[in-house]
């Protein structure tokens, strides 16, 4: 199994390499630039480059993850321009530091009279962004953590997104599990038949990371509240290890996005290997 984290680009993108692999893993996320803005600057090419040559000497893979402001469902024009910006901008930084893709959250319903104009406003802004983009680093649509029946909260969904865009082989998938929880996609037991459900789909071939949190509420609540892995929230470690034991999904990495004030990402790491590694 591959386990890591999410890390700090504060000392760059080699120094986000080195921390992964202080910590003792096989792979890594983080946010290709300022993760609560969507403004576009200047990156160090050299930096990511060197970056890019770490991993591949260390075996470590790496993903990005949009910052907080992305959506693909604006609510203007002016921010809808920001995003595709954006997005290609943090396609372009994690494509020179060798990553897998960009994550980036399925989008909101933002119209009340007509949901299906979210789904067309996504399909706009990936068509536009793809059309532009040469790369192998690809974008990786996650599942969201709504109530039940909200928007981008099943697998249909992340599957029908990508069918429709005129770019699917540019499209792969997150599948966060406390997101999942909280949707009530995966209720702690159904693991077996949303795996089933999912090959049918043709859901987990295209699926590149996981990002791997307990939860602090209950299934179905809606709430996303990430909590640790072992004896700190509602999904037990029995479940879990149903999801660990599946022969799909032996080669895709686990990214913590855990809290670290009570256990730390270096501990909880080692705690995954020592439990399924």
């Amino acid at each position: 199994m591959i386990f890591g984290s999410h890390v700090s680009i504060k000392d760059g993108y080699l120094g986000a390499a080195k921390q992964a692999a202080s910590l003792n893993a096989g792979a890594f996320q983080y946010f290709p630039k300022n993760p609560r803005s969507l403004s576009v600057k200047s990156f160090d090419k050299e930096d990511a480059n060197m970056c890019k040559e770490y991993c591949t000497e260390k075996g470590i893979v790496s993903v990005a993850h949009t910052p907080y402001p992305t959506t693909l469902t604006p609510a203007d024009d002016k921010k809808k321009e920001q995003v595709i910006d954006s997005l290609l901008s943090d396609l372009e930084i994690a494509e020179a530091c060798g990553s897998l893709g960009v994550v980036v959250h399925f989008g909101k319903n933002i119209f009340r009279d007509d949901p299906l104009a979210s789904y067309r406003l996504m399909l706009e802004i990936l068509n536009y962004v793809l059309s532009q983009w040469e790369g192998n680093c690809k974008i990786l649509l996650e599942n969201m953590a709504g109530k039940p029946g909200t928007m981008g909260t099943t697998l249909e969904e992340l599957v029908q997104l990508r069918k429709l865009c005129d770019y699917p082989e540019k499209i792969g998938y997150c599948l966060d599990t406390c997101h999942a929880f909280a949707s009530g996609l995966w209720n702690g037991d159904n693991w077996k038949q949303l795996l089933h459900k999912g090959v049918e789909l043709g859901y987990f071939e295209h699926l590149v990371v996981f990002h791997l949190n307990n939860s602090k509420y209950d299934t179905g609540s809606g709430k996303d509240r990430h909590a640790n892995i072992f004896n700190a929230g509602y999904i037990k470690e029995e479940q879990f290890s149903q999801v660990m034991e599946s022969s799909l999904i032996e080669n895709i990495p686990f990214i913590l996005e855990t809290p670290k004030e009570k256990v730390s990402h270096e501990k909880e790491i080692q705690q995954l290997q020592k439990r399924w590694g």
